[in-house]
């Protein structure tokens, strides 16, 4: 290539300008110096600027890009020789400014790069650059990262068995950011690292984390109106730069070092056997609807990012809920997402992802759903990802709902209906005993029509959008004033009981403690891939907020005395998870089908208070009971929602005994016995409390 001028900065260090490579897209080095390569298909002029420091407000060289030399096809992309990684840069792109076509260009913008693998929020003000304030004083900035050179010591993604695997959702900073946590870097992934102990003995296999991809916490202009507390962008489903860790999270400041900082986090995590799945936001950005700022894809070419409105394509379509909604099956964004996927496979080593509202990744440029979405095929049949663990919130803000039937074969869903089923079961709602029956043997009404199996299911009760477990058995209605939308945010179905008093109520503790087991242990006994929500395990409260989005305080916190306080809950959860990973009888790959085992017993059989009689269509039934055959073991379950105590009758197996294993109505440690403590059980029923499950193990 040739050679262009040589430049001299502010810095007194000479770089030389080539023409550099339209692939790969962002800032790659070398050992020469820097690649950057940019998208845009409709602008007319692309200026790199190069930053020494974080902070500084003036560029020590500015790049026009001269389309004759630096552009090929649409990629603008120039060769810096002689800089180093560690430097910042932004780019301000011209072009028309039509919003009769969609076009947004202003190069009065800062805009950050797409593909950067660092970013600096130093100087970044919302307020100011909203106002329209000079952005190289109050702008963001991407850096220039190396990443090659970090030691894995060996690592790899865990590529775990799906049926084996028991998900605990939690977000990164609020798991150690309260001062009851005694970490050494309190919200950090550095704090993850040191409550691995904590997660190890919980025995769960994979942690799932809300967004970690960089976002902007003051992206909010509301405050709390009870506290007078500034609200904040917690949850973090606003993405900034998506091949950047969130800083928020890191030790720290310089965006250089986010990328190692996560990966210490999931290097430590594999070794204690735990994978990591992310939660990603394809789904829509930061940058908002028509009044939102112009960041990145709208000042880099809006048209092609964004759905935009028929006939008036100065607004954003909606799908999303959020303001706009990425136009992820054009095949620029396509490529930006699955180049973006790689990269926190193959260079960060997670283990899988979870799509927030993935249906939208189904719909075409057209903004209607795709029967064969290329995006979401490319992602199935992708090698990079073909250990992956890939999880679709199966629908969307505008109405399209594709649990059971989301595009491809391998997509496991966030299963609704799970949740909503036994939700009203365990809450005490009558007519439900098919509907409960097919969710504990793993929805096969949902997922065999279309050639799924019970892995397909992501089981879950409780997630970050809603109640906690202890909420959902402590208020009937929601109490989100706290969020400064009058309450009228957050869903109004809960499928929630208060039992008689909204919030805490000493005499209501010992049938709430229940429930919360119940819930549990439907969860653990049910086929498909079980999903805790962080802190369910010590009965940790939003105090009735099912929308605590906005909330970097105690009242999203993990709360590390909780442990101690319900230790009874948390021994019983751990067991629980212990039993499920002990007994095969409930991680089944393939849907049970009644087939019997050596000693003719079918690997599931129905029943109701009485034997053969599980009274699947009965409107006022609350009680359902089932055998699972094992070639070792076999186990009866009973579970009695009803309001009142009822005699179930046991089956008999010739030359077995029944023990009981498990009474939800008893205190800990009766309600799940520990190895030789287990009571045998010699009558031909037993009497069920109200509201309780019991778990007997034949042998």
């Amino acid at each position: 290539m040739p050679t262009l001028d040589r430049l001299t900065a502010n810095t007194a260090r000479s770089y030389t300008l080539e023409e550099g490579h339209f692939s790969p897209l962002g800032a790659t080095p070398d050992a020469d110096g820097v690649n950057f390569s940019l998208f845009s298909q409709h602008a007319t002029a692309v200026t790199l600027l190069l930053f020494e420091t974080e902070t500084a407000t003036e560029p020590f060289l500015e790049i026009p890009l001269d389309p004759r030399a630096h552009k090929t096809f649409f990629f603008w992309h120039v060769y810096v020789r002689g800089l180093t990684p560690g430097v910042h840069y932004a780019y301000r792109v011209d072009g028309p400014f039509d919003l009769a076509r969609g076009h947004r260009f202003d190069a009065k913008k800062l805009l950050i790069d797409p593909y950067a693998r660092g970013l600096s929020m130093a100087l970044w003000d919302r307020a100011r650059y909203m106002r329209g304030d000079d952005p190289l004083t109050c702008g963001m900035r991407s850096v220039v990262v190396d990443t090659s050179g970090y030691d894995w010591e060996g690592d790899r993604p865990l590529n775990l068995p799906m049926r084996e695997t028991v998900i605990y959702e939690m977000h990164v900073g609020g798991f150690t950011q309260s001062p009851t946590s005694g970490v050494k870097h309190p919200g950090t992934f550095a704090g993850v690292i040191e409550k691995i102990p904590y997660l190890k003995s919980l025995g769960i296999t994979a942690v799932e984390l809300l967004p970690v991809f960089a976002f902007d916490p003051t992206e909010l202009d509301r405050v709390d109106p009870v506290t007078g507390e500034t609200l904040t962008n917690y949850w973090g489903y606003s993405t900034v730069s998506f091949f950047t860790p969130h800083l928020g999270y890191c030790r720290s400041t310089h965006g250089a070092d986010a990328i190692d900082e996560f990966r210490d986090m999931v290097k430590a995590l594999h070794r204690a056997g735990i994978e990591v799945i992310l939660d990603v936001v394809f789904n829509h950005t930061s940058e908002g609807d028509h009044w939102g700022p112009t960041l990145s894809f709208k000042g880099l070419d809006n048209s092609i990012y964004y759905h935009l409105e028929p006939g008036h394509p100065e607004h954003y379509r909606n799908f999303s809920g959020c303001g706009n909604t990425l136009n992820c099956n054009h095949p620029v964004v396509d490529k930006f997402i699955m180049e973006c996927l790689k990269f926190w496979v193959t260079e960060m080593h997670v283990d899988g992802f979870r799509f927030d509202l993935g249906s939208i990744l189904t719909r075409g440029e057209d903004g209607r759903p795709l029967p064969n979405p290329p995006v979401v095929w490319g992602i199935e049949l992708s090698d990079e990802f073909s250990r992956s663990k890939i999880i679709a919130e199966a629908w969307d803000a505008a109405g399209l709902y594709q649990v059971g039937y989301f595009p491809g074969r391998r997509w496991a869903d966030w299963n609704g209906q799970y949740r909503d089923d036994i939700r009203r079961f365990v809450r005490g709602d009558r007519g439900l005993i098919g509907k409960v029956a097919s969710r504990i043997a793993g929805s096969s009404d949902i997922y065999q029509p279309n050639h799924r199996y019970p892995i397909n299911s992501i089981n879950f009760v409780t997630c970050h959008d809603g109640f906690t477990l202890n909420d959902l058995v402590s208020y009937a209605h929601k109490h989100n004033l706290a969020n400064g939308e009058m309450s009228r945010d957050g869903t109004n179905d809960n499928w929630s009981a208060n039992y008689g008093t909204e919030g805490y109520d000493a005499s209501l503790e010992p049938l709430r403690n229940r429930q919360i087991k119940n819930f549990l242990a439907i969860l653990m006994l049910s086929q498909g891939v079980p999903m805790l929500y962080a802190g369910d395990e010590v009965r940790r409260t939003q105090h009735g907020n099912n929308n605590a989005y906005c909330h970097d305080n105690e009242l999203n916190w993990f709360d590390w005395t909780l442990p101690a306080k319900h230790a009874d809950v948390l021994r019983f959860t751990r067991k629980l998870i212990a039993f499920r990973d002990e007994h095969d009888h409930f991680t089944r790959h393939h849907f049970l089908t009644g087939e019997r085992n050596t000693r003719g017993v079918p690997d599931i059989e129905w029943h109701g208070c009485h034997l053969h009689a599980p009274g699947m269509d009965d409107p006022a039934s609350g009680v359902l009971a089932f055998t699972m055959g094992g070639e070792v073991h076999d186990f009866h379950v009973m579970l009695n929602m009803e309001p009142a105590a009822l005699a179930f009758e046991i089956p008999q197996l010739p030359g077995r005994s029944w023990k009981r294993l498990v009474d939800t109505a008893l205190e800990s440690p009766l309600d799940f016995a520990d190895p030789g403590h287990e009571l045998l059980i010699t009558e031909p029923t037993y009497l069920v409390t109200d509201r309780s499950i019991v778990i007997l193990q034949g042998t």
